[in-house]
């Protein structure tokens, strides 16, 4: 970022500089939270009155780490224990013990309790105003690329935290662990929670309009919204240098019956008054958040929208999604629906901006609905895989008259030379009602399956081994995963930045499985004579090793070793999609992909042939072009760099 790109935003003062201050009870505008509500934090040594008590907004962190006194005997725990991140408590101990914590100390705005049971010390969120301005394309791309590492820890890190309480569950009786909470506490204790060393107004440098989020906690690993739950994020008029609060971004998810949205225009509800039940009781009053959002509206700052809404299908019930900015243009005291009066604010869109990814989203699912309704011009075909996948694929041109797809033969599955098929060995696993921990499938896959059971990634690896022809375990199983095929709705359309391009109907969720990168596959000998012919072929080899950032643990885990088995020869063969191929082979480049290729082995178990599995490494929202990292880059392949 060049350096004239950060500016501080204006305010009263025109240029403000907001030291840190003291602390200021806050009663923030909740929002429901996303599944039941979290314990209290758990007891910390000394006691409680010598501690420093968090700032209510900040301080609501959910470290869910009860449970723990018989999850974390499990080889979890002593490995997490080994790296210092948790310690196992005795027997007589009480993980669910609450205590409120005091704090009278100015310099700090956070005290939890660490894995390890200690108390450990966070820095402030920064109360300087900043905004990012004149951010050039490699900026914006480097931004682009730091929020999806970060976000793609956050999933790695959950995601495996679930798969390692699922293993428990079942023996001891645990409920499902809230792996969102856990990560997002797991994240924070080594500091990778970002933009928190300035206030950003307006966009977020690596934030696009539309990014959908499954937790809430996501919004605040990133800095998108600082409030765990409350609706509105904002400097607290003690830590401001004119003594005024300041709102930075609000949340839009129907919790106030008061509220209107209408797209481009929201008659924002202020927040107070309501009790658990989120029933309006008292009247409001001009102050904390409500007092943010008028001074907000006073000096023109514009606030960032994020809505949420229900969802089916996903990780959540409910999902959130960036919409863009608004700028606050009018506000007033009108007496709300249960009788008591409220503080409305009217919320107007900025123009100029692309399209909200809340409307997207709709679009979607009148797409999914009826296309030639929703989108009457431009759709080729409703099915270009001619019924050979188990969803319809899309052909989608509105930019021009080339149908050139419709030309090839559409492969579901990638077709080997028939003796790929008749060596390895020809055993498989004798579960009857599905494969556990250590059967013999689980020990090919060095004693773990890949997936959970969600038929999520849960680290990626050089070889996956799933269940094939030769295991007694049913379609069920947790261990067949890609072999079901595709369980999205993809659409093939042409695109004037990409030439061809992929993209889903659906809210593809990370970690997920999206569909096989088929082709013929050509042996050496042959490959030379296709190469020849001028022939479009795929080389294997040189995808880029993505696999080795799903599941990458090493900034919590200081001993993380990357993967190495199951172990795979290297691969010589290509594919060749000049003549038969699928969806997969319209998916663009991107140096930062987001989309990865994952080899695996089910119908046969010749090493040295695996088929090219691609799946998500991030929230991809509905119609959001799905990108690949090809590696070396080959003429042949006709793909076009995408920034994500």
């Amino acid at each position: 970022m060049g350096s004239n790109s950060v500016a501080p935003t204006q305010d009263l003062n025109l240029y403000l500089s907001l030291p840190t201050s003291s602390n200021t009870t806050v009663i923030p505008k909740l929002e429901p939270l996303d599944g039941p509500p979290p314990p209290l934090q758990v007891p910390i040594s000394p006691s409680p009155a010598s501690l420093p008590t968090p700032s209510p907004p900040e301080s609501d962190v959910y470290s869910e780490y009860d449970r723990i006194s018989d999850l974390f005997r499990s080889a979890f725990a002593q490995r997490m224990e080994k790296y210092k991140d948790v310690s196992v408590p005795d027997s007589d101990e009480n993980p669910m013990a609450i205590v409120p914590v005091e704090n009278p100390d100015d310099q700090l705005t956070n005290v939890e309790l660490t894995p390890r049971g200690r108390a450990r010390k966070f820095p402030p969120r920064s109360s300087e105003l900043v905004r990012v301005t004149d951010i050039k394309p490699e900026d914006l791309c480097y931004h682009r690329d730091v929020i999806r590492k970060n976000r793609m820890l956050f999933d790695s890190l959950r995601v495996f935290i679930v798969a390692e309480d699922e293993k428990h569950r079942d023996l001891l009786g645990f409920r499902k662990a809230r792996g969102d909470l856990k990560a997002a506490a797991l994240l924070r204790d080594y500091g990778l929670w970002l933009n928190r060393d300035k206030r950003i107004v307006g966009d977020l440098p690596g934030v696009s309009i539309g990014d959908v989020f499954f937790f809430r906690m996501e919004l605040c690993i990133v800095g998108l919204h600082g409030q765990v739950q409350a609706g509105i994020d904002y400097v607290p008029a003690s830590r401001s240098s004119n003594g005024e609060p300041i709102a930075t971004s609000v949340i839009v998810s129907g919790g106030y019956e008061d509220d209107e949205d209408s797209g481009d225009v929201i008659i924002y509800t202020g927040h107070g008054g309501q009790d658990n039940k989120h029933r309006q009781i008292q009247h409001q009053r001009l102050e904390q958040g409500n007092l943010a959002l008028e001074r907000s509206m006073n000096y023109g700052i514009e606030v960032r929208v994020i809505r949420g809404f229900k969802y089916e299908g996903g990780a959540t019930d409910k999902v959130y999604v960036y919409d863009g900015l608004y700028r606050i243009v009018e506000t007033w005291f009108d007496v709300g629906k249960s009788g008591f009066g409220v503080f409305k604010f009217k919320l107007v869109r900025i123009e100029n901006q692309v399209e909200m990814g809340s409307a997207v989203m709709k679009l979607a699912k009148s797409l999914r609905k009826n296309p030639l309704d929703a989108r009457p011009n431009g759709y080729v075909t409703l099915d270009l895989s001619m019924k050979k996948e188990k969803f319809p694929v899309f052909f989608f041109n509105d930019v021009d008259e080339d149908n050139d797809p419709l030309y090839y033969e559409y492969l579901s599955t990638t077709i080997f030379p028939s003796f790929v098929y008749n060596t390895g060995s020809q055993t498989g696993c004798q579960c009857h009602e599905g494969c556990s921990d250590n059967c013999f499938c689980a020990m090919k896959n060095g004693g773990e399956f890949a997936y959970d059971r969600s038929g999520i990634l849960v680290r990626g690896k050089p070889l996956i081994f799933e269940c094939g022809p030769h295991c007694r375990c049913p379609p069920t199983c947790r261990n067949r995963v890609t072999q079901k095929g595709i369980k999205y709705r993809l659409e093939v359309f042409r695109s004037r930045e990409t030439g061809w391009g992929v993209r889903s109907l659906d809210l593809i969720q990370a970690g997920s499985f999206i569909c096989e990168y088929a082709g013929v596959v050509l042996t050496q000998d042959q490959v030379q004579i296709f190469t020849m012919n001028g022939d479009s072929l795929i080389h294997p080899s040189r995808f880029g090793d993505r696999w080795a950032e799903w599941g990458d643990l090493s900034q919590i885990f200081s001993d993380y070793v990357r993967p190495a088995y199951p172990s795979i020869p290297p691969l010589d063969f290509a594919m060749d999609v000049s003549r038969m191929r699928n969806v997969a082979c319209y998916m663009s480049h991107s140096s930062s992909p987001n989309a990865m290729v994952q080899f695996v082995l089910y119908d046969h178990n010749n090493l040295s042939f695996p088929h090219l599995m691609v799946f998500a490494m991030e929230n991809i929202p509905p119609l959001r072009e799905i990108s690949l990292d090809y590696g070396v880059a080959d003429e042949l392949t006709g793909k076009l760099a995408l920034c994500n």
